[in-house]
């Protein structure tokens, strides 16, 4: 164990599994004290138990961020239990497939209210304890999709991008009190769902992998470091600013993956994986 979050207090969103659930394990093994939260308790419970099996110190808020009542239950929960606030992690999401289109009202209204506006009430009820504190780390857990648009991901990616605005305007605003703000934009990140996909479909997870130039996807720990980073004093001076973990996704132009450059990385695919149908 180390001991970078000494004393600090953590509230992750969304942390009974995924990048949440590593988050959350990575910041207590760093000595943070971890608000777990999440609408299934028998996975938050499970959370706790990993935490505290590993010698650290966690408590499990059941909350429905759909709801800003819920939302701001969460927080007094969290200082109810460990008496301050020293990093917001806001990671939950509930994402709806459809175009402007085909998506229904209330699957839009649902996806914005638990990806942007539960962080906006979480900050609103969270930084007035940071501010009488003199510190404070808040992290958005955004998305590639909040710089590029992806079939389909109209909800999706209208949050992301605003948690990416969202962290520099809080940035702006609340540095002076000592707060910094910053936002993680994942790519492709297999989580416990995908995980099992893969290992059902090996072809899927490779097929997945070759738009990445570090040829893998991503893992939640790989995220989990990220806001390590940024939750710690080793970034002090970090703020307003997006820590993109995509495994080089997006710094390149699509013509590297086809057109003039087509057959070309087709032919480099199959004697990097030594199959030419997965080229």
């Amino acid at each position: 164990m180390g001991r970078r979050l000494e004393g600090k207090v953590a509230l992750i969103t969304g942390s009974t599994s995924g990048i949440g659930r590593a988050t959350a394990n990575l910041f207590a093994s760093e000595e943070a004290r971890v608000v777990v939260t999440g609408r299934r308790r028998d996975w938050g419970e499970m959370v706790v138990q990993e935490i505290q099996g590993a010698g650290g110190d966690a408590a499990y808020c059941q909350a429905d961020l759909g709801t800003s009542q819920g939302v701001r239950n969460l927080v007094r929960f969290g200082m109810g239990v460990y008496g301050r606030l020293d990093i917001l992690m806001n990671n939950a999401f509930a994402n709806e497939l459809g175009t402007a289109v085909e998506l229904d009202e209330k699957d839009w209204d649902r996806s914005l209210a638990v990806m942007l506006k539960a962080p906006f009430i979480a900050c609103q009820e969270a930084i007035p304890h940071m501010v009488r504190q003199g510190s404070g780390a808040i992290i958005n857990v955004a998305s590639v999709h909040g710089f590029l648009a992806g079939h389909r991901r109209l909800a999706y990616a209208t949050a992301k991008a605003g948690l990416i605005n969202m962290a520099k305007q809080l940035a702006l605003d609340f540095g002076p009190s000592g707060i910094r703000a910053n936002a993680i934009c994942p790519g492709a990140i297999a989580v416990e769902r995908s995980e099992q996909r893969y290992r059902d479909d090996p072809d899927l997870a490779r097929r997945s992998a070759v738009v990445y130039p570090l040829r893998r996807v991503g893992r939640p720990i790989d995220v989990a470091r990220a806001a390590l980073y940024l939750a710690s004093d080793e970034s002090s001076f970090v703020t307003g600013t997006t820590i993109v973990v995509d495994g080089g996704m997006t710094c390149q132009l699509p013509d590297s993956l086809y057109g003039g450059f087509e057959e070309y990385f087709r032919q480099a695919l199959a004697k990097e994986w030594g199959n030419k149908r997965d080229a």
